[in-house]
Order: C-alpha cells, then sequence, then structure tokens
C-alpha cells in the first residue's frame, strides 16, 4: 500500500450506531461460521475495523496533542473519549465470545495464546457501569494536558513554554540554571490547587472504577489495564528492593562525583541536569540538521532502518518543534490502517533532543517491523516490552552520536550512561508513590506530597530543593505527566532499562550479534508476553536474581564509580 503524506491521512469517524451495527455483523459473522476458514475470516474482519477505529482515535488524540488550543482539536477529541467506553464494549463483547469458544484451542494454535492472556486481562477491566466513569477519567486528562501546555514561563524578558525553558536547566550558569527552575516551580505553586483538585478526582474515580468491578482498591485493576499477563505486584516490589539497595548507593556516589566535577560543596536539584563544568554536549545544528544527521545514521545502522527512517521524513510522520498550545512530552503512537508509526516530540536544543529522538525512533521502528503481525493486538507488545525497544536504540545509536555531537560524543555516552543509572531510583519511586496513592485513595493532597517525600528519602536521598518551596514541600511528584495518564506505567521504563544496559552490554562486545537480536525482538511484535520477549533475545528478566547487579556493576565500571 502507498503511504500518503501525514496531512491528508483520515479515518472515518464512527457513530454509536454505525459500529454497533458493524460489530452485530461481525458477531453474526463468528456465530455462524463452521469451519476453521470461515472463523478466521471472522477474526481478519474484526481486525480490519480495530484497526480502523485504532487509526480514528490515534488521530484524533494526536492532532489535539499538536494544537491544543484548537477548538475543532478539541471537540474531536472529546467526541472520541464520550464514545470510547461503547467501542470497548463492543470490543469486549467479541472478546468473550472468543474466550468461551469451543475452538480456542484451535485458535490457540494459530494466533499464539498471548492473544488469550491480554482478551482476559480486558474483559476484567470493563463493564457497562464503569462506561460514565471512563469519560470523565478521560476528560479530566485531557484537562491536565491543557493545563500544562497552556503555561507561559516568562523567564529574562522572553516567555517559553514547559519544554522550551528546560533548556536552561543546562546552562554553565548556575544562576540561570536556579531562576530558570524557579520560574518553572512558581508556575507549579501557582497552580496548585487546579493540579490537586485533577488529581484527587483522578485518584477517587479510579478507585471507584475499581469497586464497581469487584476489586479493593485501584491496584490490582490498575495492573490489569497494563496487561501485565506474566509478572505481579510482588516481582515488581522486590524489583524496587532492589534498586534501593544496589542501584541508590551508586548514584549517590554518581551524585557526589558530580558535584565535585562541577566544583560545588553541595549539590542542589538546579544542578543535577548539569555534567561538566565546561557544559553538557549539545547538537550542533538546528531541527533540519537534525533530521538530516539522521537519515545519515539510519542509512549507516542498516537492517531495514533507513528506508523506514526515510519514510517518516517524507510522508511528514514526526513532529519534533516545540511551539505555544502544542503537548508537552514525546510519544509515538501508531496508525494502523496505514502501516506507519508517528513520532511526537519537543525539540529545545539540548542533548535530551537525541535522547528522546533515538528514544521514540525505537517505538516507531518496532511498530514498523510489527505492521504484518497476524493480530492487531500484537502491534505493540504490552508497554514494559515496548520500552526495551526505545531505550535498547538509545544504546545501539551510540556509534553515531559523532555526527550530532562532533568531540563531545564520548562525554554524551557517558553522560547518558550516567543519567540512566540516575533514572532507575527516581522510576521505581514513582511506581511505589503509586501503589501508596491508591491504597489511600481518601488522602489528601498534603498527604500525598509527604508520601513522595518519604519515596524521595529512601530513592533520591540526595535530592536537595533549597529554596523550590513547591518541590521542597512534596510536589515535585506533580511534575510527572505518567502519574496523570497513565498510572503504572513508569516502572516499566526501569525493568525495560534492566534489559536495555543488557543490550548495551552485549553490543560493546558483539556488535553484529546484538542488532541482530534487537531486529529479530522488533520483528515480534506483541506475540508474547514480557519475560518471554526478553528471553527470546538472549536477556535476562529484571526479575531473576543478580539480574540488575551484573548490568550495574558493569555500567558502574565503565563510569569509573563502582557500588
Amino acid at each position: 500500500m502507498s503511504v500518503p503524506s501525514f496531512e491528508s491521512m483520515s479515518a472515518p469517524t464512527p457513530t454509536p450506531e454505525g459500529a454497533k451495527e458493524e460489530y452485530n455483523a461481525l458477531y453474526a459473522s463468528w456465530r455462524r461460521a463452521k469451519t476453521r476458514g470461515e472463523r478466521l475470516q471472522a477474526i481478519r474482519q474484526w481486525d480490519q475495523i480495530r484497526r480502523s477505529l485504532d487509526t480514528w482515535q490515534a488521530l484524533t488524540h494526536l492532532r489535539f496533542n499538536q494544537d491544543t488550543q484548537n477548538e475543532d482539536h478539541k471537540s474531536a477529541r472529546a467526541y472520541c473519549d464520550e464514545i470510547r467506553p461503547k467501542l470497548m464494549e463492543l470490543d469486549v463483547t467479541m472478546k468473550r465470545e472468543l474466550l468461551a469458544s469451543p475452538h480456542r484451542s484451535e485458535l490457540e494454535q494459530e494466533f499464539g495464546t498471548q492473544a488469550f492472556a491480554l482478551w482476559q486481562s480486558d474483559i476484567k477491566t470493563y463493564d457497562p457501569k464503569i462506561a460514565e466513569d471512563l469519560v470523565k477519567e478521560a476528560n479530566l486528562q485531557a484537562e491536565f494536558i491543557q493545563l500544562l501546555a497552556s503555561a507561559e514561563l516568562e523567564f529574562r524578558g522572553v516567555k517559553y513554554n514547559m519544554s522550551g525553558l528546560k533548556q536552561f536547566a543546562e546552562d554553565r550558569d548556575r544562576a540561570v540554571r536556579h531562576d530558570s527552575i524557579r520560574v518553572l516551580w512558581r508556575w507549579f505553586d501557582a497552580q496548585r490547587e487546579s493540579l490537586d483538585r485533577i488529581f484527587d478526582d483522578l485518584v477517587r474515580l479510579r478507585h471507584g472504577m475499581a469497586r464497581k468491578l469487584g476489586f479493593e482498591d485501584f491496584v490490582p485493576l490498575g495492573y490489569l489495564r497494563m496487561n501485565r499477563v506474566d509478572y505481579g505486584r510482588a516481582d515488581v516490589e522486590r524489583f524496587r528492593n532492589e534498586v534501593r539497595d544496589r542501584v541508590v548507593p551508586l548514584c549517590e556516589k554518581l551524585r557526589k562525583r558530580q558535584a565535585r566535577r562541577l566544583g560545588l560543596s553541595e549539590l542542589c536539584y538546579w544542578d543535577e541536569s548539569l555534567h561538566d563544568a565546561t557544559g553538557n554536549p549539545r547538537p550542533r545544528g538546528d531541527h533540519d540538521w537534525m533530521l538530516a544527521r539522521a537519515r545519515e545514521m539510519f542509512d549507516q545502522l542498516g537492517r531495514d532502518t533507513g528506508e523506514f527512517f526515510r519514510l517518516l521524513c517524507d510522508r511528514n510522520l514526526l513532529d519534533l518543534k516545540s511551539r505555544q498550545g502544542k503537548a508537552g512530552g514525546g510519544f509515538c503512537t501508531a496508525l494502523p490502517a496505514y502501516g506507519v508509526p508517528f513520532i511526537f516530540a519537543n525539540f529545545n536544543g539540548t542533548r535530551g533532543d537525541v535522547e528522546v529522538f533515538t528514544h521514540e525512533a525505537g517505538h516507531a521502528f518496532q511498530s514498523w517491523m510489527s505492521r504484518n503481525v497476524k493480530l492487531h493486538d500484537y502491534l505493540w507488545p504490552t508497554t514494559e516490552s515496548c520500552e526495551i525497544h526505545s531505550m535498547s536504540l538509545e544504546f545501539l545509536t551510540w556509534p553515531y552520536m559523532e555526527m550530532f555531537f562532533g568531540e563531545q560524543a564520548a562525554g554524551f555516552r557517558d553522560m547518558h550512561l550516567a543519567d540512566r543509572l540516575l533514572f532507575l531510583p527516581y522510576g521505581v519511586a514513582v511506581d511505589h508513590f503509586q501503589h501508596l496513592v491508591y491504597q489511600r485513595p481518601e488522602a489528601s493532597p498534603e498527604e500525598r506530597n509527604r508520601m513522595w517525600q518519604e519515596m524521595e528519602r529512601i530513592y533520591l536521598p540526595w535530592r536537595n530543593y533549597g529554596d523550590l518551596e513547591r518541590a521542597a514541600r512534596g510536589g515535585f511528584w506533580q511534575q510527572q505527566r505518567h502519574i496523570y495518564l497513565m498510572p503504572f506505567y513508569y516502572i516499566d521504563y526501569t525493568l525495560a532499562l534492566t534489559c536495555a544496559l543488557q543490550f548495551w552490554v552485549r553490543a560493546e562486545e558483539e556488535r553484529e550479534v546484538a542488532l541482530a537480536d534487537y531486529v529479530r525482538l522488533c520483528s515480534r511484535g506483541g506475540e508474547a508476553p514480557f519475560q518471554e520477549l526478553a528471553r527470546s533475545a538472549g536477556l535476562v528478566s529484571p526479575f531473576e536474581e543478580e539480574c540488575l547487579a551484573a548490568v550495574v556493576r558493569q555500567a558502574g565500571e565503565r563510569l569509573g564509580v563502582s557500588s
């Protein structure tokens, strides 16, 4: 299929009545199927329906994120969120039929057992009695996105959005770093009532949905919504403890070394992003220059990545420039009706541009390699597996960093590795915090802030906010979008990073082997659960004893800091 330019892409907007009619026809086809071929044809029919609907939802939310102030995009998103529960109900009905089918064994042989495990999770997360609550949840999430996107932060006579202001966090001048961060946290302090209200409403709403579905609190429902089918809460807790015991001491040494290198007696929060007193490496060109270098990089990397990236560029499947009204952050989404991904980011001229770009390109490459999977359910794996693809590509592109940073490339590689080690404690802190929050949905905003302060004492004991009052009072967690928008997602980054570090070690020793394993993993899509996918690529599961210790030890040795 010829792929059109993004501007001309579209998907039919469904109506509840039309979708119901289409699904009723699907159910009828499935129920009258007498042969294996007829059953497979009904499932293919279902796949086409889902690809069309998912493309419509992806385009709707993507265009809203591109311009949160556009009234048409806001209305389209609101309509999408309004009818989404009705579409979920129709989809869950089909999943129930497949799970109860007397031909299930035959279907498992054709498609594998993973789809059935995913469907089993999905049917437990939805009932018509929570339909209105799901709409309210989506509206609150949209309000949060718009609130952050609306921020106009004036710094030294110029107005920035959040993404634009972050460039000053790496400035060599400590006063610039401090003052820019202070502008940001004054905004969070001014918006605390709205931020507290939105999150309080989300927590109580999610708890209420969990109770309606028969759960004690939102935690088990949150795990099911993440489709965690081959590990559970005890595994995650054990992993968090491993990070606390093995990684936090190493990171304390990294922070002390950083303070010495910056010539500081004490490292404050506004110093944490600067690793070199002479200045962090920065890309040597603007947006267009970066894309040209990326084309060269992927052409040289080979293994279909050159063709893949040229397609993204030629079809305008990239939106990387920061601008007012655009939602913050970075993500990759898929447009399955066209068989292509889309990368969304906010460049600000720092080394983070290269990091976020290679990260999201990893997601995009996996989605593109999986575009012809047997079932739509396998286009993406579960999210912790998705993050292996993204975080591993950050490391696998290391040999090409001279293209972006010149003689500063070696410094970039060391900073990138150090930052990833330092991320592990933060990532598990976010996860542990969310468990506490949803176990006590009645907690006040002040009590939640104290929960976060306890997380910082355990996992981030070096953190010093100085005169940043809002952050010092426990409000730092409110800048983490995932906590509002994607509960229990954040631990996935740390699990995947443990796997990505293994890819880094392998690439240092046998680069061609590592690349081949990586591409093969991307090609599998989501046909297996997390730990099986990891092992199929020769990776050790993060839940296995000594896995984290081994990769962290090697990373620490590379940086000259041992735990």
